[in-house]
């Protein structure tokens, strides 16, 4: 696993019912974030240099009009970017045995938009479990497993991520609607950076096997068409 290259993934929705929408989508590597939104048909903005200079830190930003061009564009690069290469994938409750919310949310916007699932030949892992488990993060008493305060307790002494412009996940719906996408796409970046950040931490301190690594592949795979 130490050869793997860690691969932070998070997406930001317009609520959690099955006709919600992906807002935002990012993907966090070694060496900086992707990240792709959606204005649901509202002026794109170019946001890259604004993201870039607030965030201090490389950011590649795509603006679509629709959440199927976004998720279309996004499952392309991931295929050119992902498959065939040493990466493992990992979410922060993204998706578990226990439950998980951004591969199940992806896997059914992507089948509504008829789009092959893009995570071929691609490994996973859950951070969250790990951090529960393997970690201490009570603090007054209280166990503390959400992103910000995991990722506040257990790395401090990691290069601090970008500043969160939200101080709560929820604020993300209203800042869709009102059109906030900067605010939108920054939160979404300090999120994967702080993912990713966990996952190394959990890298150092944990085994191979604290790691419940799972195939992403389907059972009879899609191959996307030109």
């Amino acid at each position: 696993m130490p050869d793997l290259e860690l691969v932070a993934i998070d997406i930001e929705t317009t609520g959690f019912d099955v006709d919600d929408e992906v807002t935002v989508i990012g993907l966090e590597f070694a060496l900086g974030s992707r990240v792709a939104y959606q204005t649901g048909g509202r002026p794109i903005e170019n946001l890259q240099d604004e993201v870039r200079d607030t965030c201090d830190h490389q950011v590649t930003v795509e603006g679509h009009d629709n959440e199927e061009v976004m998720l279309r564009g996004m499952a392309a690069y991931t295929r050119y970017r992902l498959m065939n290469d040493d990466v493992l994938l990992v979410a922060y409750n993204g998706e578990s045995w226990k439950g998980g919310f951004d591969l199940p949310f992806l896997r059914t916007r992507f089948a509504i938009h008829d789009i092959p699932w893009p995570f071929v030949d691609v490994p996973y892992a859950d951070l969250l479990p790990i951090v529960k488990k393997l970690f201490n993060t009570t603090s007054g008493g209280e166990s503390n497993n959400d992103l910000p305060t995991a990722h506040e307790l257990l790395c401090p002494n990691v290069a601090p991520a970008p500043a969160d412009p939200f101080s709560d996940s929820s604020e993300a719906v209203t800042a869709f609607e009102e059109g906030r996408f900067d605010e939108l796409v920054r939160h979404n970046v300090a999120d994967i950076v702080r993912t990713r950040q966990l996952g190394r931490v959990a890298q150092w301190y944990c085994s191979k096997s604290d790691f419940s690594l799972k195939s992403m592949t389907p059972v009879d795979p899609v191959e996307p068409q030109d």
